[in-house]
This record gives C-alpha cells, sequence and structure tokens, in this order.
C-alpha cells in the first residue's frame, strides 16, 4: 500500500513548538492552486497510490478542501487528514464524510489540557480538539490520536492510548521528535536512545492490551521490539521514506519524508508520477544498502532505522546508520 502525505497549506491557527513548516504569511503565496491540486491528485491516482492525506499547516484552512477531497475520493485514493481538529464541528465532520474523507488523525500531546495547550500555542486548543473528536464519532467519521513523544509527555502516552479507547478512536500513532524546523529548538526535550526504546517496550507491552493499533512513528525499531516482545502488530514495515510513502509540500516540492530535506522535485516542474518513477533519492533509498549497523542488522528489512535521523546525524548521509537504537549496542534497557 503506497501513501502520500500533501502539506495543504502552510497556514495554522496553532503554533507548535516542533513544527517543521513555515507558518509566516509569506508563505501563502505560492501554495499550488486548486487546479494544480487537482493535477497532482490525478498524478497521484497515475503513480498508484491508494491513501492521499491532507495535512498542513491546518488543512481545513484550505478553501477549496471539500473540493479536492471529493476529487480525490472520486479517482479511488483513500482521502484522510492531519489535523489539530479545531475547527471540526458536527456540521464540518458531516460534511469531510460526504466528500469523500475517510478518517481523521488528530494531535494530541497530552490528557492535561494546559501542557498540551502551551505545547500547541494557542490557549482552550486542547478542548476544542476533543470537541473535534467528539464531532467525529457523532459523524461517524473515524478518527486516530497522533501524540508526539517528547520528556515531559512520555509517562502518560499509554494514559492517552487508554483515552483513544475511551473516544473511540481506531489508532494510536505515537510520534518519535525529528529535529527538523521549530523541532531543532527542542531538540533537549527529545527522549535519548534507551528511552525511546523503554517507551517502544511499554508501547507494545500496551498493545497487547487495547483493542486499536499502536504505531511508533520515526521510530521504525518498534517492528524490531515487537518481535523481540512476540507481540502481533499489522505493521511490517518501520521507515516508508521513499519505498511505499513520500511527501509534497504546499508549493509542490516532493521529499521522501516530511523531516528529510532531501528533495526529489517540483510537481510544477515534472509530474509526480515521473518523479515517484525515476528520482536518483528515491531509487538509492529503494535498494536498501544502509551504512553501520543499520547495514548488517538482522532486523533491516523490517526496521530500515529512520533515514531522516540518519541523515540529521550523518551529515546528510541518509543512507548511514540510525543511532538512535538500542539494538546490538552495550546499553542497559531496564
Amino acid at each position: 500500500m503506497k501513501i502520500v502525505s500533501w502539506m495543504t497549506t502552510n497556514k495554522c491557527n496553532l503554533r507548535c513548538k516542533h513544527c517543521y513548516q513555515d507558518a509566516s504569511p509569506e508563505a501563502y503565496a505560492h501554495e499550488l492552486s486548486t487546479s494544480e491540486a487537482k493535477t497532482l491528485i490525478d498524478q497521484i491516482y497515475a503513480a498508484g497510490f491508494d491513501i492521499m492525506i491532507f495535512s498542513g499547516g491546518e488543512p481545513l484552512l484550505r478553501h477549496d478542501i471539500y473540493e479536492l477531497v471529493s476529487y480525490a475520493a472520486e479517482k479511488g485514493l483513500r482521502p484522510v487528514f492531519g489535523t489539530n481538529a479545531t475547527f471540526i464541528t458536527l456540521d464540518v465532520a458531516k460534511r469531510l464524510k460526504e466528500a469523500g474523507a475517510v478518517s481523521m488523525g488528530i494531535s494530541l500531546d497530552s490528557l492535561d489540557a494546559t501542557k498540551h495547550d502551551e505545547f500547541r500555542g494557542l490557549p482552550g486548543a486542547w478542548q476544542a480538539t476533543v470537541n473535534g473528536m467528539k464531532a467525529c464519532r457523532e459523524a461517524g467519521l473515524m478518527f486516530q490520536i497522533h501524540t508526539t513523544a517528547l520528556d515531559w509527555n512520555e509517562e502518560e502516552i499509554t494514559d492517552i492510548t487508554d483515552f483513544a479507547v475511551k473516544m473511540g478512536a481506531v489508532g494510536h500513532y505515537v510520534f518519535f521528535l525529528i529535529p527538523v524546523g521549530r523541532g531543532k529548538y527542542i531538540q533537549d526535550t527529545s527522549l535519548e536512545v534507551i528511552a525511546n526504546e523503554r517507551l517502544l517496550r511499554r508501547l507494545m507491552q500496551k498493545q497487547r492490551e487495547v483493542p486499536i493499533p499502536i504505531k511508533p512513528t520515526c521510530a521504525p525499531q518498534f517492528t524490531r521490539v515487537a518481535k523481540q516482545l512476540e507481540v502481533p502488530t499489522r505493521f511490517s514495515r518501520g521507515c516508508l521514506a521513499g519505498l511505499t510513502y513520500c511527501i509534497i509540500s504546499p508549493e509542490g516540492v516532493v521529499r521522501p519524508c516530511a523531516y528529510m530535506v532531501e528533495e526529489v522535485g517540483n510537481v510544477r516542474e515534472t509530474p509526480f508520477d515521473e518523479l515517484w518513477a525515476t528520482s536518483e533519492v528515491f531509487e538509492r533509498l529503494r535498494t536498501r544498502a544502509y551504512g553501520g549497523s543499520c547495514g548488517t542488522c538482522d532486523y533491516r528489512e523490517g526496521c530500515g532505522g529512520c533515514r531522516a535521523r540518519a541523515a540529521y546525524y550523518h551529515d546528510g548521509d541518509y543512507m548511514a546508520q540510525d543511532d538512535y537504537c538500542a539494538h546490538g549496542r552495550e546499553l542497559i534497557v531496564e
């Protein structure tokens, strides 16, 4: 299954501390138009993709979002969202579902409203987000919860999983911070190697207890941890960048993932399906010829290491080893 994430707009009503997007007004003028977006959707379909993520920024700030969702659905793509849900009322949820949206990925970083609001940069964001979840539930529009794992919320991550179950979410996706964009400035709050490993173990052990899938994101080592703990998971591959996944910026720039700076090209200059088929960056990623410990690891086929972290910590070499892994190292992980 192939997934593409289109960051529909730089516009956002929040000011999240870890955001990798440019939410300044100057960035708005160069975003893809409605007609350009429809051409992009045609090319995504031609490239054989299955799922199209409408993300941002905040995708619900695009005036044509319902039109584009409907267009994608008519093509046979499965439109899903990455949203803060603060704009989702019952009417909006119903309208999204009628347009063909399949599921909402809703960001929630704490069960403490004050902590969430402070991280997301808007008083009242937590309550508005939870209200958006309730609206989706009432409208029969599926949603999952997305949580960024940091040192200040690490202990409550699995409590958020329980909250997701209680709210009727269909999944809990836990995002491990990559130091890009604003994330560079809060790198000191990200989880280190041993803390990463401990949290992955907790999440996979939690998977035994809950009926919804838990998916660590940007922490592909979870596939190894699941096997080591003998925990069944429907996710067989960790890092998907360039293999079955890529992203497109609001301006049409294609990259292997949101956290990799390597640009493949621009859909305004080269059709997306051509970029997907012929890019040297994608071709190199598809060799899976990883360096260092990732290249010799027994779990490399399922994990693959985080290519964004490899690039960040190895002078841009996205095929290098991912240093954020405890496997095969003399580290004590309790």
